[in-house]
């Protein structure tokens, strides 16, 4: 190879090189700030208390429960950005749909083709009743239906992914913590989102063979109960989640039976 030739090939090397690092999104950083209740909606903008909401993982009742807020130190134009999950998954980059509950920080993401198109918060399993981890399916959704643990408890944008359980997705509140008995809890925004976004299997006239299965769920890890909340660690936020390149469970079988 002649040296001119050698020198083009360092420019694109080094072009591409420097496009890749500018492809790959700056971890954001984050400070705490009062929470200051009585001034908090004059502060932040509507799609900023959102994004605090995620941070801290309360809804906005809980949000304003707590001393301070976790806050990053520049607001981005995209909120996406925020996500503490990584925003490309190689695992499900063959994948049309995939979502993933990662509990030991209490968060979900929604992924096609192995790239985030949403993220949030949850509460999942209180300690005596955990979300089992594992790889799961969407199954039915209903607008809305009431608890079977307690007639009162009205789960609006309920989206069943463990059918025997009657474990899913759901809006309800967001204290902060795991509290949910095995659900996965979501903001009502996030709830509304999936219960739209996610495919729901479909059933052999029978009612009872799964001809296909809906969008794929893994729940991931177990949450460290009698521990600080790690989100409430700034040094927590400058490591992202890393998610399994191989997940350890086979996904159900879209032949089996309801």
């Amino acid at each position: 190879m002649t040296n001119a030739a050698l020198a083009t090939l360092a420019v694109v090397l080094a072009t591409a090189g420097a496009a890749a690092q500018s492809a790959s999104p700056a971890v954001p950083t984050y400070h705490f700030e009062p929470t200051e209740p009585a001034t908090l909606s004059r502060r932040y903008s509507e799609p900023q208390r959102l994004a605090i909401e995620k941070l801290n993982r309360r809804d906005l009742d809980h949000v304003l429960r707590l001393q301070t807020i976790v806050v990053p130190d520049a607001w981005p134009a995209d909120e996406l950005s925020l996500s503490p999950l990584p925003h490309e998954w190689a695992w499900a980059a063959t994948i049309p749909k995939v979502i993933v509950v990662h509990q030991p920080s209490q968060v979900f993401g929604a992924y096609e083709s192995g790239r985030l198109v949403r993220w949030g918060p949850v509460s999942s399993g209180r300690k005596d009743m955990p979300t089992p981890p594992g790889i799961f399916h969407l199954t039915w959704k209903a607008r809305s239906r009431r608890s079977t643990d307690n007639a009162d408890w009205l789960l609006k944008w309920y989206f069943n992914f463990i059918n025997e359980r009657g474990v899913s997705f759901h809006e309800f509140e967001l204290p902060g913590y795991p509290a949910s008995h095995a659900c996965v809890r979501l903001l009502a925004p996030d709830a509304q989102w999936l219960f739209q976004w996610g495919d729901e299997w479909q059933l052999a006239p029978n009612q009872r063979d799964v001809l296909t299965a809906g969008t794929i769920v893994v729940v991931l890890g177990e949450y460290a109960f009698g521990q600080p909340p790690p989100w409430r660690s700034l040094d927590w936020w400058r490591t992202p989640i890393v998610l399994p390149d191989t997940p350890a469970w086979p996904p159900l079988l879209p032949d089996h039976r309801v």
